[in-house]
């Protein structure tokens, strides 16, 4: 006990020199300044969608845009005929095995060849997609073979600051940017896919602008 009161004592004590250090900064600082006004020139792009279609496929990802009635299960199935674990929570996805949000650990998750879940905003300038958890374990996005994204091409921005001004969080307060497949490169350059996340990222675009 005595213990912990003597680096709680000494916590404080750091803390208030800082506060000490940052009071004689002000002090002395004579002449002040307005923050300059930024003026953002940002990336922009002819066509939003084809950029993102680039961008993708250049990091290794996959872009397929959906047709007019087009089924996305029958391309599901069409793009990953060896899978036979399938996980989704979106209800028009009838390809899915199982429900991951029905599975009681993110242990079980593991085996699950491919995930299909739904992107929120689609990033012409990196090919990045951000997702909002929607899925009970956030497992999912990482563990699964291979994973789906669907995303209204609608949503494609032009760049991460436009992005980041349209991100919110849902009650699960997580969210993630992905962008083609897992990769890791040693000092050799050898560059491996699937070392930290899915091995292969298709993207369905499931309307056109």
């Amino acid at each position: 006990m005595e213990k912990r009161e003597g680096q709680h004592t000494q916590i404080k004590t750091v803390m208030s020199s800082k506060d000490e250090i940052l009071t004689r900064i002000r002090q002395t600082v004579r002449t002040r300044y307005d923050m300059p006004e930024i003026k953002p020139d940002f990336m922009a792009y002819g066509d939003k969608t084809a950029r993102f279609i680039e961008v993708s496929e250049s990091v290794g990802g996959r872009v397929v845009i959906a047709g007019k009635g087009e089924d996305i299960n029958d391309i599901i199935r069409s793009l990953y005929p060896a899978a036979k674990t399938i996980a989704s929570n979106i209800p028009e996805i009838t390809a899915a095995t199982f429900n991951p949000d029905e599975t009681e650990t993110p242990y079980a998750l593991d085996g699950t060849d491919l995930a299909v879940v739904r992107g929120e905003t689609g990033v012409a300038e990196n090919g990045a997609v951000w997702i909002a958890q929607n899925v009970k374990e956030k497992a999912l996005y990482f563990i699964a073979e291979y994973l789906v994204i669907l995303l209204d091409a609608e949503k494609i921005v032009h760049n991460m600051h436009e992005a980041y001004r349209q991100i919110q969080l849902n009650d699960y307060g997580f969210g993630l940017f992905i962008s083609g497949p897992s990769k890791t490169a040693d000092i050799e350059q050898a560059l491996v896919t699937g070392a930290h996340g899915a091995k292969g990222v298709t993207v369905i675009l499931t309307s056109t602008v």
